[in-house]
């Protein structure tokens, strides 16, 4: 059972009946509840108390699960890269904060919008997909809609264990047609013969978290892995921004070198890559 504030805010206030309806899946399905003198009773007889929905509804950033009657926030801190994971609800699925930085937009847009334009970008995926960064799994998932088979990349672990707790990425883990690989995409690349994704989708952390995947060797291994005519999404950042302006431009060069040809894809904050 994980909830969120805009799960419990309803639950307060003079709009409050004695009988709720409340998601406990962040928004996928809902149940009815019932309102006791110590809190709200749930379908299962736990209850979510009073004090409970306060310290939700006080903490804007975070998912809470609600197990044997203690509340917990969603978030591990990882050893093996010294951050810090957590679950960070909007109005539709969460996004994942990494030591605070949102892996979605969120302003004036969806983490559910910003994939759909991403793959939007991509177009129609078909055959075999890679996605080389799972995070939440929103991207594969999207990606399996469409494609025949989609093999994801997470680096650390620690990210899936959040995925399990997030009733969005389930189909991570149910649907047949998506593959879970552990490791550094960079690495990883290298396995595959030539020729063998019809697209690729590359959302790496930004350049200063993780710079070796936005260098010349992965794009050339990009390019060999792809078949002729395949494609290659490239999200990059805001390129308003300073930042997303001046990354733009290596990575565009680089891709080039490659011996992609790059058309900018703005409204998803990154490139497309032809061979």
């Amino acid at each position: 059972m994980i909830l969120s504030h805009f799960q419990t805010r309803p639950l307060v206030g003079k709009n409050a009946l004695s009988t709720m309806p409340l998601s406990t899946d962040l928004g996928r399905s809902y149940v009815q509840i019932y309102k006791t003198k110590s809190g709200w009773e749930l379908q299962n007889g736990e209850i979510l108390t009073y004090s409970q929905v306060q310290a939700i509804n006080q903490d804007e950033n975070s998912c809470y699960v609600l197990r044997d009657g203690k509340l917990e926030k969603v978030g591990l801190y990882s050893e093996r890269t010294n951050r810090y994971y957590s679950l960070m609800p909007t109005e539709t699925a969460p996004t994942m904060l990494i030591s605070g930085i949102p892996m979605h937009r969120i302003k004036g847009i969806t983490p559910v919008e910003d994939t759909d334009q991403k793959i939007k970008a991509l177009g129609k995926p078909y055959g075999t997909i890679l996605d080389t960064s799972t995070g939440l799994g929103y991207t594969a998932i999207q990606a399996a809609k469409s494609a025949s088979k989609v093999i994801t990349v997470e680096f650390d672990p620690i990210v899936l264990s959040i995925c399990r707790l997030n009733p969005w990425s389930g189909e991570l883990f149910g649907n047949p047609k998506i593959f879970q690989l552990i490791g550094d995409s960079w690495d990883i690349v290298n396995i595959f013969p030539e020729g063998s994704f019809n697209a690729i989708i590359h959302d790496p952390p930004t350049l200063t978290l993780a710079g070796h995947l936005y260098s010349q060797s992965i794009y050339d291994n990009f390019y060999r892995i792809l078949k002729d005519n395949g494609h290659l999404f490239h999200y990059i950042g805001n390129p308003d921004s300073r930042s997303g302006s001046s990354t733009s431009r290596g990575v565009v060069k680089r891709l080039q070198r490659a011996g992609f040809r790059v058309i900018p894809k703005p409204q998803a904050y990154g490139v497309v890559a032809r061979k």
